[in-house]
């Protein structure tokens, strides 16, 4: 028997998203995988993953509806 992947679709270490939170609200975030966001829904912003790191910085970010 394997061991479950650690990594979300290749791009987020599972265990890393369990402990991030958004940078203004400090509430959840969501793995978009198709975009490869991590979106806080609260702030309304998405925060864009490169090359396997999420970029937690609040300018970075992309304001979404």
């Amino acid at each position: 028997m394997t061991a479950p992947p650690e990594r979300l679709d290749g791009t987020v270490d599972r265990k890393l998203l369990e402990i991030l939170v958004c940078p203004v609200t400090k509430g959840p975030l969501e793995f978009d995988s198709n975009r490869q966001e991590l979106i806080s829904r609260s702030a309304k912003l998405a925060y864009p993953i490169r090359d396997g790191i999420p970029i937690m910085l609040p300018e970075e970010a992309r304001k979404i509806e």
